[in-house]
C-alpha cells in the first residue's frame, strides 16, 4: 500500500501511540470472564447494573474499557471496588472483556 505524502506522518503517528487498531480480544473468553467478575454489579448482558452509578459497559468502544480497567489495576484510577477487581485481570483478561463488552448492542443515549 503506498500512502500519499504527509498521509505516512498520520499513519506513523497512529500506529505510535497505538490508535487506529481494535482491542484483539477473544469475545467467548471474555463472556466467561465477564460472567465470573463483572455480571453481578454491571448486569450479565452489560446494561443492566445493579446501581444507577455503575457505567454500563455494553456498546462502549473496547480501547476504552481496557484503558480504564488497566487504570484501575495501576491505580491511575481510584475506586476501591473496581482497583480491587482489576487487580487480579491479566492483560489478556483485560483484552477479552473488552472486545466482549464492546460487541455487545448498547443502550446507552444522550439525554438534554
Amino acid at each position: 500500500m503506498r500512502l500519499m505524502p504527509g498521509k505516512w506522518m498520520i499513519a506513523a503517528t497512529l500506529a505510535a501511540f497505538g490508535m487506529g487498531s481494535a482491542i484483539a480480544g477473544d469475545v467467548a473468553k471474555g463472556r466467561e470472564k465477564a460472567d465470573q467478575v463483572c455480571a453481578a454489579c454491571h448486569g450479565k448482558d452489560g446494561n443492566t447494573p445493579i446501581d444507577p452509578a455503575y457505567p454500563k459497559l455494553a456498546g462502549q468502544h473496547a480501547d476504552y474499557l481496557a484503558r480504564a480497567l488497566l487504570d484501575y489495576k495501576n491505580e491511575q484510577r481510584k475506586n476501591a471496588i473496581m482497583v480491587a477487581q482489576a487487580k487480579g485481570l491479566s492483560r489478556a483478561d483485560i483484552d477479552n472483556l473488552s472486545a466482549f463488552y464492546a460487541s455487545l448492542p448498547g443502550k446507552l443515549s444522550h439525554r438534554r
